[in-house]
């Protein structure tokens, strides 16, 4: 090694990030929920420039001192006021979007969540538009126009939807749009509601059985009373084939 090599001490003191074009990092969300066998999304109208009054996902820019997902709860409690520590809620990474024309503003790139909301009683937890946002509300996934969407937004809620359609066919992520206690029936509607298709009853069930847990439990349905029961496995072996539209 050459000895006119400096040290990382005085490579670091002598580095300057201006020679590099800068490059924001944010956040946006794509928070679902089931409520009647219909999948719903939250989303804000946007309250500035730009796209001022389009409607979009949370989100927003990371803070200095923040790691993104820090910043995706910090954001999306400020745009809709849902605090993601008082829900039953599953969070994951979905995708990084860094088109360099995604944002009109400069370059932006963001890291996408996918969050699945448990709706207690089939009540979807109420939004209260915040910080830049005008209003936040819950809207049906499938009639929603996505091309709609300000930046790039309705492609990151395709991507999420994917997300989620997919792995429902080979694990049991779907049971997290509901409380942890619940019937093979109600399980059964978040599949029609995020497949946009009616399975069999009996072929449901003698496939989902084996990766949940009955709790002894029962509760009055329309007719006879119905079980309870929780995850036993986060996998479902065979794997579903999901029915072609």
């Amino acid at each position: 090694m050459s000895n006119s090599m400096p040290d990382e001490a005085g490579f670091l003191a002598s580095y300057n990030p201006s020679d590099f074009l800068p490059v924001a990092l944010t956040v946006d969300l794509v928070v679902f929920a089931v409520r009647h066998k219909v999948l719903h999304i939250a989303l804000v109208e946007r309250g500035a420039h730009p796209l001022l009054g389009s409607w979009a996902l949370p989100g927003g820019f990371v803070g200095p001192t923040e790691n993104a997902l820090a910043a995706a709860h910090r954001e999306l409690e400020e745009k809709t006021g849902l605090n993601l520590g008082s829900h039953s809620v599953f969070v994951e990474q979905l995708a990084t979007f860094s088109d360099p024309g995604r944002d009109p503003r400069m370059r932006v790139v963001s890291v996408a969540h996918l969050v699945l909301l448990a709706a207690e009683g089939g009540i979807l937890p109420p939004l209260s538009a915040g910080s830049d946002a005008a209003h936040a509300q819950w809207v049906p996934v499938h009639t929603l126009d996505t091309s709609a969407l300000a930046f790039d937004h309705g492609e990151i809620l395709q991507q999420g939807l994917e997300r989620l359609a997919g792995k429902m066919e080979y694990t049991t992520i779907g049971a997290r749009l509901l409380p942890a206690q619940f019937t093979i029936s109600a399980l059964r509607d978040v599949y029609s509601a995020v497949w946009q298709v009616e399975l069999p009853a009996g072929n449901f069930t003698r496939k989902i059985r084996p990766s949940l847990t009955p709790t002894g439990v029962k509760v009055q349905g329309v007719g006879a009373p119905a079980s309870l029961f929780t995850v036993g496995s986060d996998w479902i072996s065979p794997p579903f084939a999901r029915p072609c539209r």
